[in-house]
Protein backbone atom coordinates (compact mmCIF):
# COMPACT_ATOMS: atom_id res chain seq x y z
CA UNK A 1 0.00 0.00 0.00
CA UNK A 2 1.41 3.75 -0.71
CA UNK A 3 0.31 6.58 1.52
CA UNK A 4 0.36 9.91 0.01
CA UNK A 5 2.20 12.33 2.51
CA UNK A 6 -0.35 14.98 1.62
CA UNK A 7 -3.11 12.99 2.51
CA UNK A 8 -1.94 12.70 5.83
CA UNK A 9 -4.03 14.28 8.50
CA UNK A 10 -4.53 16.16 12.24
CA UNK A 11 -7.24 13.12 12.34
CA UNK A 12 -5.84 9.83 12.69
CA UNK A 13 -6.25 6.96 9.59
CA UNK A 14 -6.81 3.52 10.58
CA UNK A 15 -4.67 1.01 8.24
CA UNK A 16 -5.19 -2.63 8.12
CA UNK A 17 -3.75 -4.44 5.86
CA UNK A 18 -2.16 -7.76 5.17
CA UNK A 19 1.13 -8.39 3.17
CA UNK A 20 2.31 -12.08 1.61
CA UNK A 21 5.60 -13.38 2.12
CA UNK A 22 6.54 -12.21 -1.51
CA UNK A 23 5.18 -8.47 -1.15
CA UNK A 24 8.15 -8.27 1.80
CA UNK A 25 11.57 -8.21 0.35
CA UNK A 26 13.81 -10.28 2.79
CA UNK A 27 16.04 -11.23 -0.46
CA UNK A 28 19.80 -11.28 1.21
CA UNK A 29 19.06 -10.81 5.02
CA UNK A 30 19.31 -13.60 7.31
CA UNK A 31 15.10 -13.88 7.78
CA UNK A 32 12.39 -15.29 5.87
CA UNK A 33 8.82 -15.37 6.70
CA UNK A 34 6.46 -17.91 7.01
CA UNK A 35 3.25 -16.66 6.81
CA UNK A 36 1.55 -13.35 5.78
CA UNK A 37 2.21 -10.22 7.86
CA UNK A 38 -0.61 -8.82 9.77
CA UNK A 39 -0.27 -4.93 10.24
CA UNK A 40 -3.10 -2.70 11.90
CA UNK A 41 -2.17 0.74 12.42
CA UNK A 42 -2.63 4.33 11.39
CA UNK A 43 -1.71 7.89 9.94
CA UNK A 44 -1.91 10.67 11.66
CA UNK A 45 0.07 14.33 10.94
CA UNK A 46 1.58 15.62 13.98
CA UNK A 47 3.51 19.09 14.09
CA UNK A 48 4.82 18.53 10.32
CA UNK A 49 6.12 15.37 10.92
CA UNK A 50 3.66 12.08 9.25
CA UNK A 51 3.77 8.94 12.13
CA UNK A 52 3.00 5.52 10.48
CA UNK A 53 2.55 3.53 13.87
CA UNK A 54 0.96 0.57 14.71
CA UNK A 55 1.83 -2.78 15.28
CA UNK A 56 2.48 -5.97 13.06
CA UNK A 57 2.62 -9.71 13.80
CA UNK A 58 4.91 -11.99 11.37
CA UNK A 59 6.22 -15.39 11.62
CA UNK A 60 9.52 -15.71 10.63
CA UNK A 61 12.59 -18.47 10.21
CA UNK A 62 16.48 -17.69 11.08
CA UNK A 63 18.99 -19.78 11.43
CA UNK A 64 20.54 -20.71 14.98
CA UNK A 65 24.02 -19.13 14.99
CA UNK A 66 25.68 -22.24 16.46
CA UNK A 67 24.23 -25.10 14.18
CA UNK A 68 22.11 -23.31 11.50
CA UNK A 69 19.71 -25.22 11.77
CA UNK A 70 16.27 -23.29 11.26
CA UNK A 71 14.03 -21.58 13.90
CA UNK A 72 10.70 -20.14 14.21
CA UNK A 73 9.84 -17.36 15.74
CA UNK A 74 6.39 -15.29 15.91
CA UNK A 75 7.04 -11.32 16.32
CA UNK A 76 4.76 -8.80 17.50
CA UNK A 77 5.87 -5.42 16.81
CA UNK A 78 5.17 -2.37 18.28
CA UNK A 79 6.34 0.67 16.03
CA UNK A 80 5.85 4.70 15.22
CA UNK A 81 7.37 5.74 12.25
CA UNK A 82 8.14 9.22 11.16
CA UNK A 83 8.08 10.86 8.01
CA UNK A 84 9.25 13.97 6.96
CA UNK A 85 9.07 15.83 3.34
CA UNK A 86 12.43 16.17 1.89
CA UNK A 87 11.19 19.71 0.35
CA UNK A 88 10.54 20.97 4.06
CA UNK A 89 14.59 20.01 5.20
CA UNK A 90 17.51 22.97 5.15
CA UNK A 91 19.84 22.49 2.56
CA UNK A 92 22.66 23.59 5.37
CA UNK A 93 25.06 21.13 5.60
CA UNK A 94 26.42 22.39 9.07
CA UNK A 95 23.25 21.78 10.73
CA UNK A 96 22.88 20.33 14.63
CA UNK A 97 20.63 16.88 13.89
CA UNK A 98 18.52 16.64 16.99
CA UNK A 99 17.85 13.07 18.94
CA UNK A 100 14.39 13.29 17.42
CA UNK A 101 15.73 13.96 13.92
CA UNK A 102 17.75 10.94 14.23
CA UNK A 103 14.60 8.57 14.29
CA UNK A 104 13.10 10.59 10.88
CA UNK A 105 13.18 9.24 7.39
CA UNK A 106 13.22 11.73 4.55
CA UNK A 107 10.50 11.22 1.71
CA UNK A 108 11.52 12.32 -1.05
CA UNK A 109 8.44 11.83 -3.92
CA UNK A 110 5.42 12.39 -1.07
CA UNK A 111 5.12 8.70 -1.29
CA UNK A 112 5.26 6.50 1.37
CA UNK A 113 5.18 2.46 0.98
CA UNK A 114 3.68 0.50 3.73
CA UNK A 115 5.54 -3.04 2.66
CA UNK A 116 8.89 -1.05 3.22
CA UNK A 117 7.90 0.32 6.37
CA UNK A 118 7.11 -3.02 7.24
CA UNK A 119 10.20 -4.51 5.83
CA UNK A 120 12.07 -2.29 8.55
CA UNK A 121 10.49 -3.07 11.40
CA UNK A 122 11.05 -6.78 10.99
CA UNK A 123 14.78 -6.17 10.03
CA UNK A 124 15.02 -4.07 13.35
CA UNK A 125 13.13 -6.49 15.79
CA UNK A 126 15.20 -9.48 14.70
CA UNK A 127 17.71 -10.30 17.55
CA UNK A 128 21.38 -10.45 17.34
CA UNK A 129 21.75 -14.02 18.44
CA UNK A 130 19.10 -16.71 17.80
CA UNK A 131 19.55 -20.25 18.90
CA UNK A 132 17.50 -23.36 18.63
CA UNK A 133 17.98 -24.27 21.94
CA UNK A 134 19.64 -23.18 25.19
CA UNK A 135 22.80 -26.01 25.16
CA UNK A 136 23.08 -25.98 21.36
CA UNK A 137 26.50 -27.84 20.56
CA UNK A 138 26.85 -25.78 17.22
CA UNK A 139 29.27 -27.25 14.54
CA UNK A 140 32.42 -29.48 14.79
CA UNK A 141 35.43 -26.85 13.45
CA UNK A 142 36.86 -30.22 11.76
CA UNK A 143 34.24 -31.95 9.49
CA UNK A 144 30.97 -29.91 10.12
CA UNK A 145 28.66 -32.08 11.51
CA UNK A 146 25.95 -31.07 13.25
CA UNK A 147 27.00 -31.96 17.09
CA UNK A 148 23.30 -31.77 18.64
CA UNK A 149 23.06 -34.88 16.38
CA UNK A 150 25.70 -36.96 16.36
CA UNK A 151 29.31 -37.04 18.13
CA UNK A 152 31.63 -37.01 15.48
CA UNK A 153 34.99 -38.50 15.66
CA UNK A 154 37.36 -36.12 14.66
CA UNK A 155 40.34 -36.29 16.46
CA UNK A 156 40.75 -33.87 19.67
CA UNK A 157 44.52 -34.79 19.57
CA UNK A 158 45.32 -33.23 16.45
CA UNK A 159 47.38 -29.62 17.72
CA UNK A 160 48.73 -26.95 15.72
CA UNK A 161 51.95 -27.39 15.57
CA UNK A 162 52.43 -23.87 16.56
CA UNK A 163 50.98 -24.57 19.57
CA UNK A 164 52.69 -28.59 20.66
CA UNK A 165 54.91 -27.56 23.05
CA UNK A 166 52.27 -25.87 25.26
CA UNK A 167 50.90 -29.83 25.34
CA UNK A 168 53.99 -30.70 27.86
CA UNK A 169 52.82 -28.42 30.19
CA UNK A 170 50.34 -30.74 31.50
Amino acid sequence: MIVELASIGKTPKTIEEKFEPADIDLSGESVSLEGPVVFTGETVQVASRAHVRGNLEADVALDCVRCLEPVEQHLDIEFDSVFVDASEETDRTDTEVTDEALDESLVENGLIDTAEVVREQILLAIPDQVFCREDCKGLCPKCGANLNLIDCKCSDDDIDPRWAALRNLR
